[in-house]
Formats: C-alpha cells, structure tokens, sequence
C-alpha cells in the first residue's frame, strides 16, 4: 500500500485544486478551491471553454460586473468538481468581503442559489471565508441557516476558537503559510515535528479534541510531503496534487499522531474585544492573515481583468 493509501486511513484526503484531471485522478472526498486556484485553472486550455462562455456572458450584460461573473465562473468550476467527488466542494467569498459580514451572508446566498440552479444541493457546499472577526460573524449566521462554512486563513487559536464558537462546519488552519514566515526571519526548524506549521494545527486539534467541538479541522497550505505526514490522523488533510502525486509514489509507513482524549470542559467565548487583542499579539498571524486577504484580492481582480477580456 503506497503512502497516500496508508493516509487515507487516517484522515479523510481532501484535493486542494480547481484542477478536473487531478481530481479524476486522485479521487478525493472532497476538494476546496479558492481565487488563486481558480485563476490558475481559469488561464488553462482545457477550461477554455468555461471561460469563454462567462466572457460572452458578461459582454451580453447577464452578468451586472466583472465580479459578478467571477463568481458565476467559481460556482462552474465547483459544480465540474461537485460532478466529480462524492464530498464537500469549498467556494470562497471575494476576498474583499473580509470585513463585512452582511455583504459576505449576501453572498454566500448567492454562491448557493447559483449551485442549486445547476443541481447542486448546499449539503454538498463549503462557504469559505477569511477567519476575520467580520467572516466569522457571517459564518454564525450562514450556518445558522443550515448552510456549512469553511473558515480559512487561519493562523492561530484565537482564530480557531472564534470559529468554534460560530459552530462553523470546519476549519482550515495553515501549515505552510506560518512556515514561510518563520523560515523568512531565519528560524528554520530542525525537524518537522518542530515546525512551526504543523505543531500550531496539532495544538488546535488537541484544543478541539479536549474540548469536544464538533467543528472540523482540516490541515491546509502545505509546503512538503513531511508536513503531510506530520497530520495523519488530523480530521481532514486538504492536499495539492503535486503533493498527493508525491506522496502516491512512496512506500514509506504512516502512522497517525498522538490526539488528547476528552476532558468534559467546554471551550471558552472569546469576545470581540479579545479576540482582536490576541490576534494584534501574535505578529506572525496578523501579519499572514492581512497578507492571504491581499493575495487573495489581487488574485480576484486578476480573473476579473481576465474575463474583461
């Protein structure tokens, strides 16, 4: 059994790809995307189809902006991918919403509305927003509707409690975002069992798992095959196909990390007031969650200037 079988057993393989091929290929449960992926598989020939026919839209005046036909163009994509996996798909919010949680409810109405118009129920649909104080607002509310969210770009455990407190369906703290910032400062750690990344996704596992929230962790942005591995036994792994192609091509043995057991405590409420207090205390995920909207953002105008044609 190669190492991504072995995985398998662990923790339920998520592909994290806007790619059709590599998720024909790798067979995941589920798969989340979001505008980087898009604009990557977007700038594709064997999407080029999909594209053309949202550029004829926008230039016929079906969509309102070239945003709204960005967000037409998401929700394809995610319907070729609900088409293709027996799980959960992840559409993001434009990531110029990341502060305003009424706007990000509106559209992940939208975001919605549009999968069902293609046949796509929302038990199959992951809202993801950025793990601000405003996207995590939204996220209570739209799963207050009965519709599940993905809380991303998230860094640390202020965030992860926020998140629980939502009841948000799942999360997606980063691996290799919070690598990056450390290796950039010279602090390179000498194992992987070291790593920065991956100790702060065991910590908010264990934090979950101790405190009994139902909320899904799901690993996300990893760097290397070894961070991978580092999580087996994590909920839910979300893996780029370069990644699973590596991993499927190993032999070695995959052998889950150690999770904390139940204490019966429930988990404590972070205010608004404490919740932007601990997040301006911890330098690396202020600054990486600023720096993931910003991307996120450029990305979004970029698909936006792409269908403008």
């Amino acid at each position: 059994m190669n190492t991504l079988d072995q995985l398998r057993e662990h923790s339920i393989v998520v592909a994290d790809t806007a790619d059709f091929h590599a998720i024909e290929l790798f067979k995941p449960i589920d798969a989340t995307t979001n505008p980087s992926l898009i604009l990557k598989q977007a700038q594709s020939p064997v999407t080029a189809g999909l594209i053309k026919k949202t550029q004829e839209g926008l230039d016929s005046g079906r969509f309102e902006s070239a945003a709204g036909a960005a967000l037409d163009l998401s929700v394809r994509f995610g319907v070729e991918i609900a088409n293709r996996i027996e799980g959960y798909v992840s559409t993001e919010v434009d990531a110029r919403l990341s502060f305003n949680t009424e706007r990000s409810i509106e559209q992940a109405h939208m975001i919605i509305e549009k999968y069902q118009e293609h046949g796509i129920g929302r038990d199959r649909i992951l809202i993801k927003l950025a793990s601000t104080w405003e996207g995590i607002q939204a996220a209570r509310v739209i799963e207050s509707e009965g519709i599940g969210c993905n809380l991303t770009l998230l860094f640390c455990e202020a965030q992860a409690v926020a998140a629980a407190n939502a009841g948000a369906t799942l999360i997606s703290p980063f691996v290799g975002r919070i690598y990056d910032w450390f290796v950039t400062r010279g602090d390179l750690p000498r194992s992987t069992d070291e790593d920065p990344g991956v100790l702060s996704v065991r910590n908010i596992l264990n934090l979950y798992k101790s405190h009994t929230v139902a909320t899904i962790v799901m690993g996300a942005s990893f760097r290397t095959a070894e961070q991978v591995l580092a999580l087996a036994g994590c909920d839910r792994l979300t893996i780029s196909p370069a990644l699973l192609e590596e991993l499927g091509s190993r032999d070695q043995s995959v052998a889950p990390i150690s999770i904390t057991e139940p204490t019966g405590q429930t988990i404590e409420t972070l205010t608004r007031d404490e919740f932007f207090l601990a997040l301006c205390a911890d330098q690396m995920a202020n600054e990486k969650l600023a720096d993931g909207i910003t991307r996120f953002v450029q990305d979004q105008e970029t698909l936006e200037a792409l269908l403008s044609g």
